[in-house]
Order: structure tokens, then sequence, then C-alpha cells
């Protein structure tokens, strides 16, 4: 059964899961009233447990819900995201659905926080950035009931509805490619991976086709914040002073990749014959670059207008079958910094 069938969670359930009057509980959540400490707790234990999220719409209008889709992204600073929200609220305004965004910086912690006071105004969906959340935050998206889509992966069991790319099989394809164009000495720079669960499967996915090939990273490197240009730079050019015999670099996304090709124009290397360079995410403000940068397309705009095509769909006819696990295909493009086979 689909969340949007399910039975939303009320007072009640709280009271009775955590043995403490309605009258408390919502005294609890509301912070209000002397109630011991032992029962504050107890409350917000169960509370936290089963989901529970207090309804902000008060008095008559509390057992509705608001014409807002609440859309959880992890960053507003790189490119990814808002071709994303282009997609959606292209959908949407021809609904009376409207997108509210919330951003989590690629922290759990954080997502939780952004979840809980989304789903306090009562929204009609979600869409929400990845298929990894914190028990807490899983328990709140299962006990919404209403539409919830995942986006931007499909490498995972989702909540309830899906829509992305296989990161797993971004990763494969490309050290297929690489290899095939005869690269055989491979660096790789990319985010550290234990926050951003995309990167780290298409990292997984590139090493694991490489090892198939009996190919080794040589060299990697890993760094913590935004995707700058600069950054793409500075470790290009402290991977090829430790590595000099490296004849390709594959970045987790394009901007440290167009880094990465700059400093190495700068340099007057040969790109791609001497060294070749691969992104990933397929940035169209990257186009006017001295050398295209060979990189893959997310399918961004796509998973943001079938995230939102869900939804829509949903609210207008609950009973309907929806399409709502849906995996997008991207395609590598050369541009000028991969060889072709």
């Amino acid at each position: 059964m689909s969340l949007d069938h399910k039975r939303p969670l009320t007072l009640r359930d709280v009271s009775e899961a955590s043995g403490v009057s309605e009258m408390t509980v919502s005294r609890v959540l509301r912070n209000r009233g002397d109630v011991s400490e032992t029962t504050r707790e107890k409350v917000l234990a169960a509370a936290k447990e089963l989901g529970y999220v207090p309804n902000k719409i008060a008095g008559a209008l509390a057992s509705s819900r608001v014409n807002l889709v609440a859309v959880i992204i992890p960053s507003l600073s790189n490119m990814v995201f808002p071709e994303v929200l282009t997609g959606v609220n292209q959908v949407l305004e021809d609904t009376e659905l409207q997108p509210v965004v919330g951003v989590t910086d690629y922290l759990p912690e954080k997502e939780e926080r952004v979840l809980y006071e989304m789903l306090s105004w009562r929204p009609s969906g979600v869409i929400i950035a990845g298929l990894e959340h914190s028990d807490a935050s899983r328990a709140m998206l299962e006990a919404a009931g209403i539409p919830v889509v995942e986006i931007m992966d499909s490498d995972g069991k989702p909540v309830d509805a899906m829509v992305g790319i296989s990161h797993r099989r971004a990763g494969r394809e490309m050290a297929k490619a690489i290899l095939k164009a005869g690269y055989e000495h491979i660096g790789f720079m990319g985010t550290k991976m234990p926050l951003d669960h995309r990167a780290r499967k298409r990292f997984e996915g590139f090493t694991e086709q490489l090892a198939r090939d009996g190919v080794e990273i040589e060299d990697r490197e890993f760094y913590s914040g935004g995707s700058a240009l600069a950054k793409g730079r500075e470790m290009t050019a402290a991977m090829l002073e430790r590595s000099p015999d490296l004849d390709f670099l594959y970045y987790s996304n394009d901007m440290i990749g167009a880094g990465g090709l700059l400093y190495l124009l700068d340099q007057g290397i040969d790109v791609p014959g001497q060294i070749g360079l691969a992104g990933f995410n397929g940035v169209e403000l990257l186009q006017g670059l001295p050398r295209k940068l060979a990189t893959m397309d997310a399918c961004r705009l796509e998973i943001g207008r079938k995230a939102a095509e869900i939804i829509a769909a949903r609210l207008a006819e609950p009973e309907a079958e929806v399409e709502d696990k849906i995996t997008l295909t991207p395609t590598i493009s050369f541009g000028d910094t991969l060889k072709r086979w």
C-alpha cells in the first residue's frame, strides 16, 4: 500500500505508545505547561520512534493539508540541484501545488531538523534527495501519510517512490569508456565520501569495473567543501607532482574537473593525448571552457520533472496506478578530453 493511503499519525498514537495522556503529550510537544523530565523524555522518545510530527495548522484547519510540496536537497551552491528544482517547478506550476525548499548540507542531523519543520506544516508531498536517511528521518517519512519521492539515486530501497540514476552503473560505464580509449594509469579526485552517498557509489562502481579489467587506481584524493574550480586546480597540481605517470584523471564532479583542465592547459599539457579527463554531472555552465570536458549527464531536469509528476498524479487520483520506481539512464559525453575509440 502506498504512503498516501495510510492514516497520518495523531496525538493519540503518541499517547498510546508512551502511556501518557493526550493532553500531556500535547503539552510536551508544544513545550508548554509543567511536565516532569521523565515524562517529557518518554513522550519525545515515543514521538521520535513513531516518526510523529506535530501539526502547526491549528483549529478548524487541523485535519487539512496545505498546497505545498517540501523539496529537501543537500546544497544550492553547486549547479546540480537548481536544475532539479527547475524540473519540479515546470510541472507544479500547472497545478495548485507550490514547492518549498529546505537545504541539509549533506548532514543527516540537519536533514532531520528540516524534515521535521517542513512536515509540521502538513505539506501535500515530499521530494527528498537520496535514499540514505537517519532512522528518525525515515520514520517521519514513513509516517507522513503523504506521497514521498526520493530522488537522484536508484541504488537502494525507497521509503515510497523513487526517481534517479544508478550511480554505481555510472561509475562502471565511465571506467569502461576510459579503458576502451587505452588509458591505463588512472587518478581519482572527489569529495569525502561518508556523507555524499551518490559520489561514493560512483567511486565504488568505477573501482569495481577497473578491478575486473585488472587495473587499480594509482592515486586518489578526497576533499571537503564546495565543488570549486580552484580546488580542482590545486588537487590536480598536487596529484601530478606525486604521480607524474598518470594518463587519466577522473573527477567526481565537473567543477573540480574544469579546474583540473584549466591547470593542465596552463601547463601546456596535451589533453586528451598525454592526459585524459572526465567529470560527472554535465553542467551547462562549463560549455564555454577552452575544451569541452568529458562528463556524464545526471538527468537532473528529468528527475525533477518526474518526481513532481508522481506527486501531482498521486494527489489528483489517489487510487490510480502510478509508475513510481523510475531509473533513468545517463549518457557519456566524450567532449574534447576523452579519446574516442
